[in-house]
């Protein structure tokens, strides 16, 4: 439960500023902006991995709805892939 799910990024984000987006909630291990494989260009999602819980769950309750250029980030627990 240390991984979440970011939607509704802007497309301008990369793996590097939504990183920077969600540092000040703890250490993370991994952020990736999931892009397009043909284009190269974000999906408008991606997924931030914390050392922790605590800073997952302390990151999803400040984040979720919190706006980014103009759209509301959509950010829950990360679901495993099925």
């Amino acid at each position: 439960m240390n991984k979440l799910y970011v939607g509704n990024l802007p497309y301008s984000v990369t793996d590097e500023s939504l990183m920077d987006l969600f540092a000040e909630f703890g250490e993370i291990t991994s952020a990736l902006v999931i892009t397009d494989r043909a284009s190269g260009r974000s999906k408008g999602f991606g997924f931030v991995e914390y050392a922790d819980e605590e800073a997952a769950k302390a990151a999803l309750e400040a984040m979720n709805e919190k706006e980014i250029e103009g759209r509301p980030l959509k950010v829950d627990f990360a679901r495993p892939r099925e």
